[in-house]
C-alpha cells in the first residue's frame, strides 16, 4: 500500500481485456493517481502524441500493455500492422519515459516471443535460442524488442526496465470477436451458439494435437502489479500457471462446460501454430511471490458464465 500511495502510474491499455483488471488492483492498493487513456485520446503510434501523454500525465511508474493482438487468423491477416504498431509503441512510449525520468517501466511481452520449438517447460534462459512460430513471428519479436530496448536502456543510461512473459491469457471480459479473438473465447462462442441455435456440428482449426498453457487474467493482473512493486532484473521473467492442456481437450472441456454435444470437425488445412506451450513458473515464484491461484475449471466455468450473462444484457439493450 505504501508503494502506490504517492505513486503517478500510466497505464497503456488500461481500458483492455489485462488492463482493467491492473487498474482495479491498482486502485484497491491505493494508488494515487491512475492514468489509461484510451487510443482515440492518444494514439501511441504517433510520437507527438506519446510526448504529450507523458507531459499531461508525469508519470512515475509505467506499465506498458497497449498492444494490437488477435489469434492465428488474425496474426496471419495481419502480419505488417501488428509488427509495426507493436513495435512503434513500445519504443516510443520507453524512450519518451526515459526523457521523462520515469522511475520504472513495467514491459508486458509475450509468450510468443519464444522459439517455435522451444523444449517444455519454457526456460527464460531459451528466449534466444531460435525463430518464434511463423504465424504470429512479427507480433512476438517486436514485442521482444522490448526486452533488448530495455536491457540497452538500463546499461546505457540507468533505466531501470522489467519485462515480462504472460502465458495466454483467459476470462470476462475478453474478446469474443471471432475475426480477432484468440482460442479460448472462439471455442467458448462457437459452442455457446451451436447450443442457443440448436446445430449439431462446430468447425474447429488445426489437428487439436498442439498443446496451450493458460493462465486467468486476474491471476496475470496480481503478477504484473507485484513485479512492479518489488521486481528490478534486467532478466525476463514468465507469468503464468504451468499447466498444459492440448487443443482437443480444451475443445471437449469447453463442449462439456457449454452443454455442446454435437458433432466437432476438425479444419486440418488450418495451421495449428506453435506444437507446444508450457511455462517454467520457478522464477516468478521465487523473485516476487507469484502463482497462480484460480484452478482452470474454475476460470473457465467463469468465464462462460460472464460471456452468456454478456450475450443476455445485449439482448436487453438490443445490441
Amino acid at each position: 500500500m505504501d508503494f502506490w500511495a504517492k505513486k503517478r502510474v500510466l497505464v497503456t491499455g488500461g481500458s483492455g481485456f489485462l488492463g482493467k483488471f491492473v487498474v482495479d488492483i491498482l486502485r484497491r492498493k491505493g494508488c494515487a493517481y491512475i492514468s489509461a487513456p484510451r487510443s482515440n485520446e492518444y494514439d501511441l503510434t504517433d510520437n507527438k502524441q506519446v510526448i504529450a501523454l507523458f507531459n499531461d500525465v508525469k508519470p512515475h511508474l509505467v506499465i506498458h500493455m497497449a498492444a494490437q493482438v488477435g489469434g492465428i487468423g488474425a496474426n496471419r491477416a495481419h502480419p505488417g500492422s501488428f509488427f509495426y504498431n507493436n513495435l512503434t509503441m513500445g519504443v516510443q512510449c520507453m524512450e519518451q519515459a526515459r526523457l521523462a525520468g520515469v522511475e520504472k517501466f513495467v514491459s508486458i511481452g509475450t509468450i510468443c516471443c519464444y522459439p517455435k520449438y522451444t523444449p517444455v517447460p519454457f526456460h527464460e534462459e531459451n528466449l534466444w535460442d531460435g525463430y518464434p512460430e511463423e504465424t504470429n513471428a512479427p507480433y512476438g519479436l517486436a514485442k521482444k524488442m522490448l526486452l533488448v530496448q530495455g536491457n540497452a536502456y538500463r546499461q546505457e543510461y540507468g533505466f531501470n526496465s522489467i519485462f515480462l512473459m504472460p502465458v495466454n491469457l483467459y476470462g470476462p471480459h475478453d474478446n469474443f470477436n471471432p475475426e480477432t479473438s484468440h482460442v479460448i473465447p472462439a471455442l467458448i462462442k462457437k459452442c455457446v451458439e451451436a447450443v442457443d441455435c440448436g446445430s449439431q456440428e462446430i468447425v474447429v482449426w488445426g489437428t487439436g494435437k498442439a498443446t496451450r498453457e493458460f493462465l486467468y487474467v486476474e491471476d496475470c493482473a496480481r503478477a504484473i502489479v507485484k513485479a512492479a512493486e518489488s521486481y528490478d532484473k534486467p532478466d525476463p521473467v514468465n507469468i503464468g500457471s504451468g499447466m498444459e492442456i492440448s487443443i482437443c481437450d480444451l475443445v471437449l472441456l469447453i463442449a462439456e462446460l457449454t452443454g455442446f454435444k454435437g458433432t466437432i470437425i476438425w479444419d486440418s488445412s488450418k495451421p495449428d501454430g506453435q506444437p507446444r506451450r508450457c511455462l517454467d513458473t520457478t522464477k516468478a515464484s521465487e523473485e516476487f511471490g507469484f502463482t497462480a491461484e484460480t484452478s482452470f475449471l474454475v476460470g473457465m466455468e467463469k468465464t462462460i458464465l460472464w460471456y452468456r450473462d454478456s450475450i443476455k444484457t445485449d439482448k436487453t439493450s438490443g445490441k
